[in-house]
């Protein structure tokens, strides 16, 4: 309200003024302002200042119309010139429209497979819209459909010179370099391309392999927190990968007989992911070295109880070397009352009463396993009881002749490509592929028979007697070796 009424009587005030000045300037008499004489090529002119005042007006009145008729004549110069005019910008935009038009037509190439009419389109739209950061990535995308990698690379180092358009050059060479086998230079740019975008997931995955193949694993632990950062990996999936590369790291540094450094990267590993059984088995070994077994125990019963395995039961002896076959038995106990029920706790228990020559409680331990779940190790330990309790040839042949036949049990096997692998690895020897062993039975391969399927028939089961008995031992040994040589597909041999 103050405000309207200040504007108001501001208003009121400029035209008092102007009343005055316009009153003043019509006063012929005043003695302060008289007649305004100007002289314009010799010739004399007397104004009165109101008539100055006219004059003035018209003046500047002249003088906008003159610019006017000014900007107007350079407008009509520039559309002569050919800069822009409603006209240019008509034309402009008539071929940006047929450059977008030929850009979609080539995306929708692209995705229909014409690698060909894709090319086309993407050279129809440069032509039309000039914009290489657009047209480049569908020619290179179309270059590599058609199989033409020289020109995709080429049009990718184009990429790269662009700051917007940098990460997709990068990332386009690289997968040019992993498809050729150059895991160096692709390593270097995943990892530019990492620095460009961190948060790429496909990136981050092909640096941390990269990393993992070519032993970083330093870097590749760096790699990995990042997944975990950016929210591109699950924490309890982080915290076991780590673990995979720490143990990793440990073997490299026993590698380097840095004795130190080699406990400590092997306890890290286990406090990470204390069911890895490397993990767990490495670091035990290394409590052992320095006199603490009561550590390597612990370590080796929290893994037995997640997932029992031979070379835990193997650290797990490696704690009391010397002792005699009664005393491991009951040292033993520690392991054997965790996951009781488990089949390698009842094949340790096993072994270890055949080692103390007890054969009725080492089949006992055992149980019905070579009916419910037989495999290689069970029927062999059958075969073993089976002699220790005096049994004749032809039972222990049988068995073993079983154990030919039968599968191989729990390996550590790649879930990508299903490779069997005789020890455990970070990395798969086949595939590459990065935390994919487990242990766990290999798929029965289909084989062509061999005909070792009626060897258990020829030779005789656990109850046959001599007289049944058609081949001898000499058979079951070459038979041994057609199973060896039946074995195809260039995987790695199970272990027994």
């Amino acid at each position: 309200m103050l405000l309207s009424l200040v504007r108001i009587l501001l208003f009121l005030g400029i035209l008092l003024l102007l009343a005055l000045g316009g009153t003043y300037l019509m006063d012929g008499n005043s003695l302060l302002i008289g007649n305004i004489t100007a002289v314009v090529a010799g010739v004399e002119y007397t104004f009165t200042p109101i008539q100055a005042v006219l004059f003035l007006m018209v003046l500047v009145v002249v003088i906008w119309v003159f610019l006017k008729l000014l900007s107007l004549l350079v407008a009509v110069l520039r559309f002569i010139n050919g800069d822009e005019t409603a006209f240019s910008r008509y034309f402009v935009r008539n071929r940006e429209r047929k450059g977008y038009q030929a850009l979609s037509e080539g995306l929708l190439a692209l995705a229909s497979g014409e690698g060909q009419i894709a090319m086309q389109k993407a050279t129809k739209a440069e032509k039309f819209l000039n914009k290489p950061e657009l047209t480049n990535v569908l020619a290179a995308q179309a270059a590599e459909m058609t199989g033409d990698r020289t020109k995709a690379e080429t049009v990718y180092k184009a990429l790269v010179q662009e700051p917007s358009t940098r990460f997709v050059g990068v990332r386009g060479l690289m997968k040019q370099k992993l498809a050729d086998g150059q895991t160096d230079l692709a390593l270097k740019l995943a990892e530019k391309a990492f620095a460009i975008k961190p948060k790429h997931e496909e990136t981050q995955d092909v640096l941390l392999q990269l990393q993992a193949q070519t032993g970083d694993w330093e870097g590749a632990r760096k790699t990995l927190g990042a997944k975990l950062k950016h929210g591109t990996l699950p924490r309890d999936v982080h915290k076991r990968r780590d673990a995979v590369l720490a143990l990793s790291q440990a073997q490299g540094v026993f590698d380097q007989d840095n004795d130190i450094a080699a406990r400590e990267a092997a306890i890290e590993a286990n406090r990470l992911s204390p069911d890895l059984v490397p993990a767990a088995v490495m670091a035990a070994r290394e409590y052992v070295k320095e006199a603490k077994p009561k550590y390597a125990v612990r370590v080796l019963k929290k893994a037995w109880s997640v997932q029992p395995h031979p070379d835990l039961a193997a650290a797990f002896s490696e704690i009391e070397p010397n002792e005699d076959p009664a005393a491991r038995i009951k040292r033993f106990a520690q392991l054997t009352k965790v996951n009781s029920d488990h089949r390698e706790t009842k094949m340790l228990l096993a072994e270890l009463h055949l080692a103390n020559e007890d054969f009725p409680q080492a089949r006992r331990a055992l149980g019905d396993l070579y009916e419910t779940d037989p495999d290689a190790r069970v029927l062999t330990l059958m075969a073993a009881i089976e002699r220790g309790e005096g049994g004749d040839d032809a039972a222990v042949r049988g068995w073993l002749t079983k154990a030919l036949v039968a599968k191989r049990g729990p390996q550590w096997v790649c879930d990508k490509c299903n490779t069997v692998h005789a020890d455990w690895a970070p990395v798969c020897s086949n595939c590459s592929a990065f935390d994919t062993l487990t242990w766990r039975e290999p798929p029965q391969a289909e084989t062509a028979q061999s005909g070792l399927e009626m060897l258990p028939l020829l030779v005789g089961g656990p109850d046959a007697s001599e007289n049944e008995l058609t081949v001898d031992s000499d058979s079951i040994e070459e038979a041994e070796i057609i199973d060896e040589n039946s074995q195809t597909d260039g995987q790695e041999k199970p272990a027994s």
